[in-house]
């Protein structure tokens, strides 16, 4: 090795002043401090280098309670964990932290990033949202240092929030995980309630599709009439680092205002809908068959945690289903008359029902048959 190697090697070791960091090359280099004008970002304020923020309350068409009964968990099981055995209070409204996002891409591969986070949190009357707004790549970091920060607070003292989201379990909070490892931070800690699925079961049979946006028009009654849809996201965010033109991107903000404000809508319909089903139905439709179906299931699993109110709405609603000649719904009963109950002549009744329905296969209208079948001989040998 020469000695002017050795020399430069030796100076740099023993230099007192350490090389600049890649974050302080980027932040001298490039920021949007100076192009920052209120005028053409209305309500939102600089929060860091290209993040914005903004925070906004939107009134809301129902009414809020200050807590949740048990039986919102007979809908959405995402929530038992939360239930106490025989107690009548579930949640309070300030466990509650509404969450979207939108994204570059809608498939959530490694290249995709949110660059806009939405959360809501119930108040009186309706909903605070914050949002966070990520204008480049370079301020990803600050992005997400900010947005995490909304995971942190509990008004009530528990642990974690409850992250409330729309299909928020298979997209929303992996990309945000995703993220948070590509970016050196640790994913916030939350429990989670997702309306996918419960929202599916209520309104599949009744609808075109099952989106939010959906259901929000034809069920909840909302207007989104002028919202640019989210899957133009990507090419609006793409085309405003292109032209700095933002007039299209702040349209993709009050969509995902509006996504938060539903999804805070469609959570309150449904503990509507669990509170007293027989009531809600008359403003909210839904699948009466499905939701005895759903209501049993998890009563099922976790009979100790649900009062004998919330017991005799689930077995009403299996009364009606099966009566309906829901196919489900007759033979769940007929199978307890049968084997639990030791009725012969209600399991008979179910099957009935069951008999009556005229989407039928051959293959149920053999089973049926021989359940039929089998009960007369029991009733024959019994009587």
């Amino acid at each position: 090795m020469s000695q002017n190697l050795k020399a430069r090697l030796s100076r740099i070791r023993n230099t007192s002043k350490s090389p600049p960091l890649i974050d302080d090359i980027i932040s001298d280099e490039i920021s949007d401090e100076k192009t920052f004008d209120k005028n053409t970002w209305p309500g939102w304020e600089r929060e860091g280098n290209f993040v914005y923020k903004r925070k906004l309350f939107r009134k809301l068409p129902h009414f809020i309670p200050s807590s949740f009964s048990s039986s919102l968990s007979l809908l959405l099981p995402d929530l038992i964990p939360f239930c106490k055995n025989n107690s009548d209070i579930l949640i309070h409204i300030e466990d509650l932290l509404f969450f979207d996002i939108e994204t570059t891409g809608l498939s959530g591969g490694a290249g995709t990033i949110a660059f806009l986070a939405a959360f809501g949190r119930f108040a009186k009357e309706g909903i605070h949202i914050t949002q966070y707004l990520l204008l480049d790549y370079p301020g990803e970091n600050c992005f997400l240092e900010e947005a995490l920060k909304e995971f942190e607070s509990s008004n009530n003292g528990s642990n974690f929030p409850i992250l409330v989201t729309y299909n928020g379990k298979c997209f929303d909070t992996q990309i945000l995980k995703s993220r948070c490892f590509m970016n050196g931070f640790e994913p916030p800690s939350f429990n989670h309630a997702d309306l996918l699925h419960s929202a599916r079961r209520l309104w599949k049979k009744l609808l075109p599709d099952c989106s939010q946006g959906t259901i929000e028009e034809r069920v909840l009654g909302l207007d989104r009439s002028g919202d640019i849809p989210g899957a133009f996201a990507p090419e609006i965010w793409f085309s405003f680092l292109k032209t700095n033109e933002n007039a299209d991107l702040l349209k993709i903000c009050d969509h995902n205002v509006l996504d938060i404000s539903g999804l805070s809508c469609l959570f309150l319909a449904m503990a509507e809908i669990a509170d007293d089903p027989f009531m809600a139905i008359k403003n909210i439709p839904y699948d009466t068959e499905a939701l005895a179906i759903l209501f049993y299931r998890n009563f099922r699993k976790n009979p100790t945690l649900y009062n004998e109110e919330e017991k005799g709405i689930m077995e009403l609603l299996m009364e009606r289903a099966a009566r309906n000649s829901f196919l489900p719904a007759a033979i769940i009963l007929a199978i307890e008359a049968e084997w639990s109950l030791h009725n012969y002549d209600l399991a008979l009744q179910y099957t009935e029902y069951a008999l009556m329905g005229s989407s039928l296969t051959e293959s149920q209208m053999e089973e049926l048959g021989k359940r039929k079948k089998r009960l007369l001989g029991k009733m024959e040998r019994n009587s």
